[in-house]
């Protein structure tokens, strides 16, 4: 079966929560993940939301950005009812080119310890597990 991939505009928000409840990943609807700043977000020239869809349906989707100097890949999900067909996969190699088109030579990713699909995806893509990075971050809003 062939799936249709398409860069995600603002009319797919909605599809887009849909498809990270069915993953069971985290969001925040009234912060970082609010229609508005998804919308400005994709607006960004450095920004890459890709949507994978079986007809009009979303059933994978992943999130690729430049900070200037490194690629970074965020939110990797692929529906359940559609996991364990190279999905993921495909979807690290669609990012990684659009990332390696904007001239960056690292590629990195943030993945929650607990989630043992995204790692397993990681490392079959050819990523190297760092135990020695912390990660720190710092929220201007419990929100975000």
């Amino acid at each position: 079966m062939t799936y249709d991939v398409r860069k995600l505009n603002i009319h797919d928000y909605d599809q887009l929560i849909g498809l990270w409840d069915r993953c069971g990943l985290p969001y925040r609807p009234k912060g970082r993940d609010s229609r508005e700043l998804i919308n400005l977000e994709m607006q960004r020239s450095e920004t890459f939301f890709i949507g994978l869809f079986d007809s009009e349906k979303l059933i994978g989707f992943v999130l690729g950005t430049s900070d200037g100097r490194k690629g970074w890949i965020n939110r990797l999900a692929i529906d359940p009812a559609y996991q364990r067909q190279g999905l993921g996969s495909f979807l690290i190699d669609e990012c990684e080119k659009y990332l390696k088109d904007l001239g960056l030579k690292v590629i990195a990713c943030l993945i929650e310890e607990s989630n043992q699909a995204s790692r397993a995806a990681f490392d079959k893509a050819g990523y190297e597990l760092h135990n020695d990075i912390l990660y720190f971050s710092k929220r201007t809003s419990i929100n975000d």
